[in-house]
């Protein structure tokens, strides 16, 4: 069995009395240490996809088992516990808080488990090292780069040592250099850390650091041949 496996599933939003159906059917396996990049038009489904992976949402119906786990079955509250222990999730705005240093956004992640303070500090120092940035710990995201803030979020993503890996355009607001920079961080997780991957993008260039490219249409996995014809 894949380490990620989706089968046939639904998601459905409802405004008023309004239904907006996103994911239509679909199908997904990934196995363990893959790098994937997920593509498609906007409204595709494809952010949908990443938080029902993230177990940030639940599945209006079909089943997502990752590893052992069967997120289909799960409360929210199972959902957030898993999560926490099994996901890093990398946006594309980095999310973090301007008045906390590098190091106090990388560990905001641990105050979820019980650990003492040196344990902290030595996982939060790791995960910036990872990244490369162990000499800008003190630093606030203002004092930052907008490469350096994303290696942050990076580094937070990667704290608690998840197996599974979220970005959700991780590069779309960065300029060419401090994006190739990010990708090749990204391509060192995955083959060096063995993380399982999954990224969300529109940009053909950044698809290609990924080791399979996956493309939605109209909230279905398209055919390997209809996805070979795509030019966006």
């Amino acid at each position: 069995m894949p380490y990620i496996d989706v089968r046939n599933v639904r998601k459905i939003y409802r405004k008023k009395k309004l239904e907006v159906p996103v994911l239509d059917g679909l199908d997904l396996a990934v196995e363990r240490g893959e790098f994937i990049a997920l593509m498609g038009p906007s409204g595709s489904g494809k952010t949908t996809l990443l938080n029902l992976l993230g177990a940030l949402d639940s599945a209006t119906a079909g089943t997502i088992q990752i590893g052992d786990d069967q997120l289909h079955t799960m409360s929210d509250r199972q959902r957030t516990s898993w999560r926490s222990r099994h996901c890093g999730y990398i946006f594309q705005l980095y999310h973090l808080m301007p008045v906390l240093t590098a190091a106090q956004n990388v560990g905001l992640p641990l105050r979820l488990f019980k650990m003492s303070a040196s344990e902290r500090h030595e996982r939060v120092s790791f995960a910036l090292k990872v990244v490369g940035l162990e000499d800008r710990a003190d630093h606030k995201p203002s004092q930052l780069s907008g490469g350096q803030e994303q290696r942050v979020a990076i580094a937070r993503a990667l704290v608690t040592d998840p197996d599974l890996l979220l970005a959700d355009e991780p590069t779309g607001d960065l300029d060419a250099d401090s994006a190739h920079e990010i990708l090749q961080l990204m391509e060192r997780l995955n083959k060096e850390f063995d993380k399982t991957i999954i990224m969300v993008t529109h940009d053909q260039k950044a698809a290609g650091h990924a080791s399979r490219l996956v493309r939605l249409e109209k909230g279905k996995l398209m055919s390997a041949e209809a996805a070979a014809a795509v030019t966006y």
